[in-house]
C-alpha cells in the first residue's frame, strides 16, 4: 500500500520545511541554464540545433514548422478528439472573452480627466512542454486570450520528439489560435531564443507558459536581463482539503492527477478526520496501478504529505501558508470554506469539481503560480497580455483648478521647474 507521510497536527515551527517543494541542487541547476542562456545568446540557430541532439536526440535542418507538417498534423487527428479540443476553446474563449475592461475615464476635478486605456501587448512567446505528455491543452490557454487581446505577434516554442515532429494535438491547436510561427525548440534554450532572439526566432515582449525547473529558472534569469514573464510556474502542485465526509476514491484520484505530471511534482492532502489519510493510500495503491505513468506518479508520491489537523483553523492557515498552484475543497460547505482561502492560483469547490476540468477545458486557465507564489502572484488571464495605459488631459480652466496644487507640492519638494512648467502655462 502506498503510504503518503503523515503528521499529525504538525507545530507552526514545521510549516516552513513542510511547505518545502522537491527541488535539484540550486548550483547546479544555475549554473546549466546560464550557461545554455549564454549559448543561445552566442551562437543563436546553431545552438538551438546543437541542444535538439543533446537533449532531444535528434538532428533538425530546419527549426520552423512547416505549413505542410501543420496540415498533416491537422488531418491525422481523430474527430473525437478535434471535437474536445474544439469545445474546450469555446469554454476557454468564453471566460477569457467576459474579461475584457473598457476604457475608464474618470473627471478627478472640474476639467482634469484623467483615462486609463487598454493595449496589447505586441510580440509574445509562448512556451509548450512537450516529450511524455504534450500540453496542447496549455496552447489553448495562452493562445485564447492572446487572440482575444490582440497581440500582433504570437511565437510558439514546444520540443520536438526524436523523430523531429511535434505532436499533432499542439500543431491543431495552435492552428485554432491563429499561431503559425511554431519552433521545435525546448527547455531553457527555448527562453533564451525567445529573450535574445535568433537568425530564425525573433524576441518577444514577454514569455508565458510552464515548464519544468530548468524552464522555470530560465525564465527566472532572463527577467534579471529584463525580460516580462507570466510568472514563476514550475513543476505542477495540488492540495486537497478533505473532511470526514469525502470519498477517499475521488481524493485519490485528484492527487494522482497531479503526481502523474512529473516526478518533482508535489501533491498534498489536508484534512481534519484521522481516518481518511488510511482510506486515501489504500485508494491511491488501488489506482496507481491502472495508470500508464505509474512510475512517475510514483517517484511524485515520495514527496507527498497528509497533514491531520484537530482545528479546522489550524488547516486553513496552513494551507494560506503552503499556497498551492491547485486547491480542491472536498468537503461539506466547501463554498463557505473557499472564504478562508486568500493564497492558491485556482480553487475547485465540492466534490464533484475535479482539478482535471480546469487542466483543460471548464474555462479558467491552468497557467499558475507554483511553488508558493500563489502568495503574490494571479494566475495568467486577459490582462496578462495586454497593459494598461494611463492618459490624462486638462483645459486650461482645469489647469487653474489643479494647477497651485501642484505648484505647493513642487515647490515643497525644491523642484521648481516643475512648479515653473504650471505657472508659465496658468500666466498666458
Amino acid at each position: 500500500m502506498i503510504m503518503m507521510t503523515l503528521y499529525n497536527n504538525p507545530p507552526r515551527s514545521q510549516w516552513n520545511k513542510l511547505c518545502k517543494r522537491p527541488e535539484l541542487e540550486l548550483e547546479y541547476l544555475d549554473s546549466t541554464v546560464k550557461n545554455i542562456l549564454a549559448r543561445v545568446k552566442k551562437s543563436g540557430d546553431q545552438s538551438l540545433k546543437d541542444f535538439a541532439l543533446q537533449y532531444d536526440k535528434v538532428q533538425l535542418d530546419n527549426l520552423q514548422v512547416s505549413e505542410d507538417e501543420i496540415q498533416k498534423a491537422i488531418s491525422s487527428i481523430e474527430p473525437k478528439l478535434k471535437a474536445a479540443i474544439e469545445a474546450a476553446y469555446q469554454n476557454i474563449y468564453r471566460f477569457h472573452s467576459a474579461q475584457q475592461t473598457p476604457l475608464l475615464e474618470v473627471e478627478t476635478m472640474p476639467g482634469v480627466i484623467c483615462k486609463r486605456k487598454v493595449v496589447p501587448i505586441e510580440k509574445i512567446g509562448i512556451y509548450i512542454p512537450g516529450g511524455s505528455a504534450p500540453l496542447f491543452s496549455t496552447v489553448l490557454m495562452l493562445g485564447v486570450p492572446a487572440k482575444i487581446a490582440g497581440c500582433k505577434e504570437i511565437i510558439l516554442c514546444t520540443p520536438p520528439s526524436e523523430n523531429g515532429s511535434i505532436h499533432p494535438a499542439i500543431l491543431f491547436a495552435a492552428n485554432l489560435t491563429g499561431i503559425s510561427k511554431i519552433y521545435k525548440v525546448g527547455g531553457a534554450q527555448a527562453i533564451g531564443a525567445m529573450t535574445y532572439g535568433t537568425e530564425t526566432i525573433s524576441l518577444v515582449n514577454k514569455i508565458f507558459g510552464p515548464g519544468n525547473q530548468f524552464v522555470t529558472k530560465a525564465k527566472q534569469l532572463v527577467a534579471l536581463d529584463g525580460m516580462a514573464i507570466d510568472m514563476p510556474a514550475g513543476p505542477s502542485e495540488v492540495l486537497v482539503f478533505a473532511d470526514e465526509g469525502a470519498n477517499p476514491e475521488f481524493i485519490a484520484a485528484d492527487l494522482l492527477s497531479q503526481a502523474e505530471h512529473g516526478a518533482d511534482s508535489q501533491v498534498m492532502l489536508v484534512t481534519t478526520s484521522s481516518l481518511l489519510p488510511e482510506k486515501v493510500s489504500r485508494a491511491i495503491s488501488s489506482q496507481l496501478a491502472q495508470l500508464p505513468r505509474k512510475e512517475i506518479a510514483e517517484q511524485s508520491l515520495v514527496n507527498s504529505r497528509c497533514l491531520v489537523f484537530d482545528k479546522e483553523i489550524e488547516s486553513f492557515d496552513f494551507i494560506n501558508s503552503y499556497a498551492p498552484e491547485h486547491l480542491i475543497i472536498n468537503c461539506q460547505n466547501a463554498e463557505v470554506k473557499l472564504e478562508k482561502i486568500f493564497n492558491a492560483g485556482s480553487v475547485f469547490v465540492g466534490e464533484f469539481t475535479p482539478e482535471a476540468a480546469g487542466d483543460y477545458a471548464s474555462g479558467t486557465n491552468h497557467t499558475l503560480p507554483t511553488n508558493g507564489f500563489a502568495k503574490a502572484y494571479s494566475g495568467v488571464s486577459l490582462s496578462s497580455f495586454q497593459k494598461f495605459i494611463t492618459v490624462q488631459q486638462i483645459t486650461k480652466d482645469g489647469l487653474k483648478n489643479l494647477g497651485p496644487v501642484v505648484e505647493t507640492m513642487a515647490e515643497a519638494e525644491n523642484l521648481v521647474g516643475h512648479k515653473n512648467a504650471i505657472s508659465i502655462r496658468i500666466k498666458n
